[in-house]
């Protein structure tokens, strides 16, 4: 059956980089986005490769099993045309590119998942990412070695564990089945929305119930704010809806709307900006497969960096401790320049202090008894004794006192 419901794909070249590498696809049951990588012309041709492959999946299928199995062949068959226009063209070796494929079969979303894109379902006020990033920061995650918010900013989030490319000819795609239902909208995007856009963005832009298009451009004008340092791929596909149904010819976008050929363009040079200091990084290839070797000395330096946090945490914390007890000692000093008349059991005293104190911790002592007897004073200066007076000085509390002798004299 003909998926029922409505689609747009968009895809920009963003604000930094010199060419469009992605690709995006709409069709009738078929929904695809493509991250390319490999330089600035292999990752145009395989992002295109894999979409002209696939392309041939927009058809009704049967059932879900035969949907994913013609999308576990196609991508096999992408590696493998990838492998052979390497061997032709050997200037696009080290080519690559992401894949995150949707197919609508009844009420059923088969989907095929390779690399850093990802696809996202907006269903009921709720943003839920489908996939999983097949990369080095997400191993990291996944091990609770790092928080999903550090991921973001990781400076290796950008390295791939696993990707479609020219020396894979059978790559491991992860392939699963989900229902699906009306009032569903379902999100594929590359990294240059998902790198910059962060989850509550991305579904208040999706809840206004904007048609796909306009809900795509709104996206896409969010990541341009935020710098889009690399392209920006976005297709939209709303299953049922007010909307109109998709009827049309597909929507193909990006460097796959344009297979002229394989062109070599010159790279611009880098720019940086105040604004945006992560531009000049994303000219440099984003993407690509490591090697163990490599592997291991990013699993090193990662542990060298949590050994680094963990120590300004340390440092951090002691110097918090270090200035509370500079702050108390201070405080206490102060306390100890105060004074104040009071009584003990039957004499008036003078203390040395405030009337205060920190729990069980007085902060006034005994200075000096007086030997004021507190049965000698009126019985308005006794209760003010017992109530305390404070002094401004040690002087002014020794005034007082004699004020307090001359009195409990004159009542004797």
């Amino acid at each position: 059956m003909v998926f029922q419901g409505s689609s747009a794909a968009i895809s920009h070249t963003g604000k930094v980089r010199s060419n469009n590498q992605d690709s995006g696809y709409a069709g009738s049951n078929l929904f695809v986005v493509a991250d390319g990588m490999g330089g600035h012309a292999g990752g145009d041709v395989a992002s295109s490769l894999a979409i002209a492959r696939l392309a041939l999946l927009d058809q009704p299928f049967s059932s879900t099993a035969e949907a994913e199995l013609a999308l576990r062949d196609s991508i096999a068959d992408t590696a493998t045309e990838l492998i052979e226009t390497v061997g032709r063209r050997p200037e696009l070796a080290g080519m690559g590119t992401t894949v995150s494929a949707l197919v609508m079969v009844d009420d059923y979303a088969v989907i095929a998942h390779i690399g850093d894109s990802r696809i996202y379902l907006y269903r009921e006020g709720t943003l839920t990412q489908i996939t999983t990033d097949h990369t080095f920061v997400q191993r990291l995650v996944d091990s609770g070695r790092i928080t999903p918010e550090e991921a973001r900013y990781h400076p290796r989030r950008s390295v791939l564990m696993r990707v479609l490319g020219d020396m894979d000819p059978d790559p491991e795609v992860d392939t699963f089945i989900m229902p699906t239902q009306p009032g569903d909208r379902w999100l594929l995007c590359s990294d240059g929305l998902s790198g910059v856009l962060d989850d509550a963005h991305t579904a208040k832009a999706l809840s206004q119930g904007l048609a796909p298009g306009r809900t795509a451009d709104l996206l896409l004008k969010h990541a341009l704010d935020g710098g889009a340092p690399d392209n920006v791929t976005i297709v939209i596909v709303d299953v049922g809806g007010q909307h109109p149904v998709f009827l049309g010819t597909p929507t193909i976008v990006g460097s796959a709307s344009n297979p002229i050929g394989v062109e070599v363009p010159a790279a611009r040079p880098g720019r940086s900006s105040w604004l945006h200091p992560n531009r000049q990084a994303a000219n440099e290839p984003t993407h690509f497969e490591p090697d163990a070797e490599f592997l291991e000395e990013l699993i090193e330096e990662d542990r060298r960096r949590a050994r680094r946090r963990r120590i300004g945490w340390i440092v951090g914390f002691v110097l918090v401790l270090a200035a509370i007890a500079a702050s108390l000692a201070v405080a206490y000093n102060w306390t100890q320049t105060r004074y104040y008349i009071g009584a003990d059991d039957d004499t008036v005293v003078v203390y040395r202090g405030v009337q205060q104190s920190i729990g069980p911790i007085p902060l006034s002592t005994p200075h000096e008894d007086t030997g004021i007897a507190l049965a000698d004073l009126p019985d308005f200066e006794r209760a003010t004794v017992e109530r305390t007076i404070s002094a401004r000085s040690l002087s002014d509390a020794e005034l007082i006192v004699d004020r307090l002798r001359d009195m409990a004299g004159a009542e004797n």
